[in-house]
C-alpha cells in the first residue's frame, strides 16, 4: 500500500512539473562581448527589418490577421508599472509590443533605446477601457485618460523575444 501511494505521489509530481515552459518571467541572456541583452527567447539580428518597413505590411492587414516578423525599432515608452509592454516608433504610428504569454518583461528604463523584437505582428481594435489602462500604466494624467473616448484600430506585436542593443 505504501509503495502504491509513493508511486502515485512521484508520478503526480512529474506531471505537475512538466508544463512549466511559460513560467519564465524574466530570463535574460547577456552577451558579455557586445553588452546586448536578450529577454524571453534568445534572438539574433539575422533577417531583421527596420520598423518603418513593417508599416507597409500593417496597412494591408485586417483586424485579426497576423504575420511573423523580426523588427529593429526605437522604444518610445515602456510600462512604468513593471515593464510588461512597450511601444515602438513607426512612421506616423506606434506599435504596441506585448510579450508572449506574459512570459517576460523588459527594463522600464529603455525609452529611446534600440531593440530587435521577434514574433507576430497583428492589428486589433482596442476598447476605450483597455486604452485607458495602458495610458494609466504609462503615467498619463486623469485629463488625458478622460480624453480617450473611442475604440482605436491599433498595430500590435506579440514578441517571443527582445534583444536590447
Amino acid at each position: 500500500m505504501k509503495k502504491n501511494l509513493l508511486a502515485i505521489l512521484i508520478i503526480s509530481l512529474i506531471f505537475s512539473c512538466k508544463n512549466d515552459n511559460n513560467i519564465k518571467k524574466s530570463i535574460v541572456f547577456e552577451d558579455n562581448l557586445s553588452g546586448q541583452k536578450s529577454f524571453g527567447n534568445e534572438i539574433v539580428l539575422d533577417n531583421a527589418i527596420v520598423i518603418d518597413s513593417l508599416f507597409v505590411k500593417y496597412s494591408t492587414l485586417k483586424i485579426g490577421d497576423s504575420i511573423d516578423a523580426k523588427v529593429i525599432g526605437k522604444v518610445n515608452s515602456v510600462c512604468k508599472a513593471k515593464g510588461c509592454w512597450m511601444k515602438l516608433a513607426m512612421e506616423e504610428e506606434e506599435v504596441m509590443v506585448k510579450f508572449k504569454n506574459y512570459g517576460f518583461f523588459v527594463p522600464r528604463q529603455i525609452k529611446d533605446k534600440e531593440v530587435v523584437i521577434n514574433g507576430k505582428a497583428y492589428v486589433k481594435e482596442i476598447s476605450i477601457e483597455e486604452q485607458r489602462h495602458y495610458a494609466k500604466d504609462a503615467g498619463k494624467s486623469e485629463e488625458e485618460l478622460a480624453a480617450i473616448n473611442t475604440p482605436k484600430r491599433t498595430y500590435l506585436f506579440e514578441a517571443d523575444g527582445v534583444l536590447l542593443k
